[in-house]
């Protein structure tokens, strides 16, 4: 696992739940890595039930939905806690930077890619996943020209997945198709300004040196 400094900030990391659940996990015989596996379990877990929303009546469609919004959810609680075990708890191991990037990347796009199914444009999915991927590959670029890594937004993972989140539920009440394509869309239109800014961004911060 990657150190404090390249840590995405996040205020959740500080609340009396998340170090509880984290001190519990870290006493435990599970380990951050298999935290951060579990991520990519809960996306193939949310993929089928993007799948299956679109293949199934009203009532089994908005249940699937909700559960595709819980996923996304489980997700985000991984990518708090592996980060929180390992260093809080003391508990990194040396391939934690392989699993605190590789899965994410595998976790964006099996979700986006399952929103676009459900939402029966699978192409405008699997443009948001490949935006969300080079958002992420310009941070560590950033990183591995030795800068400081750059969470900016307008659209960086948490408010993608807030964003698909909240279409997920408002889609299992009204206009399935509709609503996840206008989250969708949403998404495309955020992440492309944050691939904007954090290029420009780490031009000015190359030009500097």
């Amino acid at each position: 696992m990657t150190g404090p400094s390249s840590r995405r900030p996040l205020t959740s990391r500080d609340t009396a739940w998340a170090k509880g659940l984290a001190s519990r996990l870290a006493a435990s015989r599970i380990t951050p890595n298999q935290i951060s596996a579990a991520s990519v379990g809960f996306a193939l877990l949310g993929l089928l039930c993007f799948c299956g929303a679109a293949n199934s009546g009203r009532l089994l469609e908005a249940l699937l939905l909700l559960l595709a919004a819980g996923t996304i959810q489980a997700r985000l609680l991984c990518n708090l806690m592996d980060g929180m075990v390992a260093i809080e708890g003391g508990r990194s191991g040396p391939t934690g930077p392989f699993w605190n990037e590789a899965p994410d990347r595998a976790v964006d796009i099996l979700f986006l890619w399952g929103a676009g199914i459900a939402a029966g444009q699978p192409a405008l999915g699997l443009a948001c996943a490949a935006l969300a991927v080079t958002t992420a590959y310009l941070r560590e670029l950033g990183r591995a020209e030795g800068l400081p890594p750059d969470f900016s937004g307008p659209m960086a993972k948490p408010q993608r997945m807030a964003a698909l989140t909240i279409g997920c539920l408002a889609a299992a009440f009204y206009a399935p198709a509709w609503t996840l394509s206008l989250a969708l869309w949403i998404i495309l239109a955020g992440t492309s300004a944050t691939i904007l800014r954090r290029t420009l961004r780490l031009h000015r911060s190359l030009n500097r040196r």
